[in-house]
């Protein structure tokens, strides 16, 4: 997922700078950090533990430990990534239209999903991890992600599994056209 949004940031030929939304340990914030063009990453996590942990593997690296409903970037930047996170958000169009605030015009979001109508086996997750995660159609997250603002450049299924009957991560790729 991450290479196909860093084709198009290349496609720019100049520097770039990156969010990852939901962090967790920061490895996404530590990859892009080693890009050449990339002249800055940030990681940011509503889990103080991560944003500890991704400290303590990375100490130089830019962690912000905040809720991703509230917190702004100084700058905005050209690449916002996330990755199993906008499902455990009520609100996730509010959600979407803040992080679109984050980006340049014509900045570009990846993000991908694995709780998804389509992927039966997530139905349960909520009550398996005890907290609230929206579940939404494949159509239902492209909606939401237009209605942000966003066009989708690409929308798919990345890393399917038949032999376990797993559909792949509900994956987009999108541009901020609304902002």
């Amino acid at each position: 997922m991450l290479a196909l949004a860093l084709s198009h940031v290349a496609e720019l030929g100049k520097e770039f700078s990156a969010i990852d939304a939901g962090c967790g340990n920061g490895w996404v914030v530590r990859d892009l950090a080693m890009m050449p063009l990339c002249r800055r990453a940030i990681g940011v996590d509503g889990a103080e533990s991560m944003i500890k942990k991704a400290k303590e593997i990375d100490p130089d690296g830019e962690y912000h430990h905040a809720d991703l409903q509230e917190w702004r970037p100084e700058n905005p930047v050209d690449l916002v990534h996330s990755m199993e996170v906008f499902y455990y958000v009520e609100d996730t169009n509010s959600l979407l239209i803040h992080i679109a605030a984050w980006l340049k015009p014509d900045g570009y979001l990846i993000f991908g999903v694995d709780r998804y109508t389509e992927n039966p086996e997530s139905h349960d997750w909520d009550d398996q991890v005890g907290c609230f995660m929206a579940l939404l159609s494949e159509d239902e997250w492209s909606k939401v992600v237009t209605d942000a603002g966003f066009s989708i450049i690409k929308r798919w299924r990345a890393a399917p599994d038949p032999s376990r009957d797993w559909p792949g991560t509900l994956a987009f790729l999108c541009i901020n056209e609304g902002h």
